[in-house]
């Protein structure tokens, strides 16, 4: 299931109400969990984010993160651990042994066939058809996949141990478990000491020819050696071409100490809210702002200050406010003074640009930042190039006899200057122009069956040439040109829809932000969605434009219309003509 990169629809944090449903059915499903086990995989106070996500083949999944690791994921209601899980839990499921050699087939989306499936002296585990089950290898009981029992353990005997044991749902090294921090499973000693190594070298085609047949993806990996040195895997073997996109993340992880020695979440969630802090007084905040409202200092210099791949969120810090961590600020560091200017709100009057720690803050490189535009799928290593868009006219039936002598027959494709080059042509070859004022063109009979209404017949006699061309293109069918740097130009009838922004009412008093027909402009809606999130801290989604199958509908918490413009007019250089809706940007000290 996923072999291959899914999408994600939203991400957003899990209610109280709904933990208190996850644990409980967490509970029911593997009842060998105590309740410690419980409180630790279900916490109540840390934080845990639900992600609703489309598989590779449309299913739709349900994944719940915590600590940036999948731990458990719903599918068609029923709930399943991932391997990090059970790394940890390793005996809340059945489980089948298998070769290592078997594990890269497995995470490409094979099935666990029977006769790869090794037999221990005690048997195996005891299943119906359907149950949950995992997967291990040879030597160690870490789980490495996990699925469904495709028949039961009496059949499976039955049929002499040939066919399919295991539908597999998730593996070790596929995309769910790249989604957390790509660790590799641990070393847990089987309950009983088993010389395999004959075996193994005897079965091993057969593994090899069996898994095969069952395959979905095509996995572009070397087959793992014996032993548990396939569970090590570099990170380039694992990553693939994911190395690329989670560089920085990785550069993150190496600076994080491990072990006890690592820092909690709130620890962690303080330092960016200080290194954010002082980047935003550092690169954005100019003197002649101040005072300065904290609340537009959070929202428009410290949010936009956010390395990539990270979240600022007071409330998951210590302070759980931002006028306490202003205030600790000024009264223990002196880096910034906050008063109280009006009732109930604060704003930062005066900054020392001479602090020690301000003067030695070094920002990180704009290159870095998150916003800088890449293409559509298919091209995403490439930077964005807005395309070039012309417009463009199509001989109608009507003017065909007019571009007959131009070798322009219907359907005919031409530029606004070739029309009028065209028009001019066959206005001198039938001598045309009026002699008495050359600024007019005399009508003959093709003109008028081209160009004129019919109770215009007896009364217009001549056109003015602006009048002629207008009337000409007016009475041609509008189409327009996509041209894509290193792409072949993309012809379209009818005008370009320009990219929609509009604000909608959600609830009481709760606004978002929709934007439609971005795909015409080369522009991947998710990674829009994934900027805006970023920049602005708010939850974003996913979802189909109504009535259209191939266009995507953006939604943004708040009214974000002025960020969303930014983004499309900065950065991805569309230009101001093809966007709609720019004028219903929040206005400065309004509240929508």
């Amino acid at each position: 299931m996923f072999a291959k990169p899914f999408r994600v629809k939203s991400n957003t944090v899990i209610k109280g109400s709904d933990r208190r449903k996850l644990r409980t059915e967490i509970s029911n499903t593997y009842p060998t969990l105590s309740a410690e086990d419980l409180s630790e995989l279900v916490p109540n106070k840390e934080e845990l984010n639900v992600l609703k996500v489309y598989a590779h083949k449309g299913d739709a999944v349900t994944i719940y993160v915590l600590h940036r690791n999948p731990i458990f994921f719903e599918l068609e209601k029923y709930i399943y651990p991932t391997v990090y899980t059970l790394w940890r839990y390793p005996d809340i499921l059945p489980a089948f042994m298998t070769w290592p050699a078997v594990l890269q087939k497995l995470a490409g989306g094979a099935d666990l066939m029977l006769p790869g499936v090794v037999v221990p002296p005690e048997g195996l585990p005891d299943v119906n058809q359907g149950d949950r089950c995992a997967v291990t290898v040879v030597k160690n009981r870490a789980p490495v996949a996990v699925g469904t029992a495709a028949v039961s353990t009496s059949e499976m005997l039955g049929l002499a141990m040939k066919g399919r044991g295991v539908s597999i749902l998730h593996a070790y090294m596929d995309s769910l478990w790249a989604f957390g921090d790509k660790t590799g499973p641990p070393t847990i000693l089987p309950l009983h000491n088993m010389e395999f190594a004959e075996e193994e070298c005897t079965s091993g085609g057969e593994i090899e020819e069996e898994a095969s047949a069952s395959q979905d993806g095509d996995p572009e990996t070397d087959p793992p050696s014996d032993g548990l040195k396939e569970l090590s895997l570099s990170q380039e073997e694992s990553e693939g071409g994911q190395e690329q996109v989670d560089e920085e993340e990785h550069l993150e992880d190496n600076r994080t100490p491990q072990g006890d020695c690592a820092p909690s979440p709130h620890e962690q969630m303080d330092a960016l809210l200080v290194r954010c802090f002082l980047h935003a007084l550092k690169s954005k905040v100019k003197k002649s702002e101040l005072p300065l409202l904290t609340s537009t200092f959070l929202r428009n210099h410290m949010f936009s200050c956010c390395p990539s791949g990270k979240q600022l969120d007071i409330k998951k810090s210590s302070y759980k406010k931002l006028s306490k961590f202003l205030q600790s600020m000024q009264q223990q560091h002196h880096v910034v003074q906050v008063k109280e200017l009006s009732k109930g709100v604060e704003s930062i009057v005066e900054v020392d640009w001479k602090h020690p720690e301000l003067r030695s803050f070094c920002p990180p490189e704009e290159g870095m930042s998150e916003d800088v535009p890449t293409q559509d799928a298919g091209h995403s290593d490439m930077p964005y190039h807005p395309p070039e868009i012309t417009l463009l006219y199509t001989v109608t039936a009507r003017l065909e006899p007019l571009f007959h002598g131009s070798q322009k027959k219907k359907g005919a494709v031409l530029s606004p200057g070739e029309v009028r080059t065209v028009v001019t042509e066959y206005v001198k070859k039938n001598e045309l122009v009026d002699e008495e004022n050359k600024n007019y063109v005399n009508i003959n009979p093709t003109l008028c069956d081209c160009l004129l209404d019919k109770f215009e017949y007896q009364e217009v006699g001549r056109l003015k040439w602006d009048d002629l061309f207008s009337r000409t293109m007016d009475r041609m069918q509008q189409c327009y040109q996509l041209q894509f740097p290193g792409r072949e130009p993309v012809i379209r009838k009818g005008q370009i829809e320009p990219i929609d922004i509009s604000v909608a009412s959600r609830g009481s008093n709760k606004k978002v932000t929709l934007m439609k027909n971005l795909e015409l402009y080369g522009i991947d809606p998710a990674t829009v969605a994934a900027a805006l999130q970023h920049r602005v801290q708010a939850s974003s989604l996913l979802s189909p434009v109504p009535g259209s199958k191939d266009k995507v509908l953006v939604q943004i918490q708040g009214n974000q219309v002025q960020h969303v413009g930014s983004l499309l007019l900065d950065h991805y250089q569309i230009p101001r003509k093809y966007i709609q809706g720019l004028e219903k940007a929040q206005k400065p000290g309004k509240k929508k």
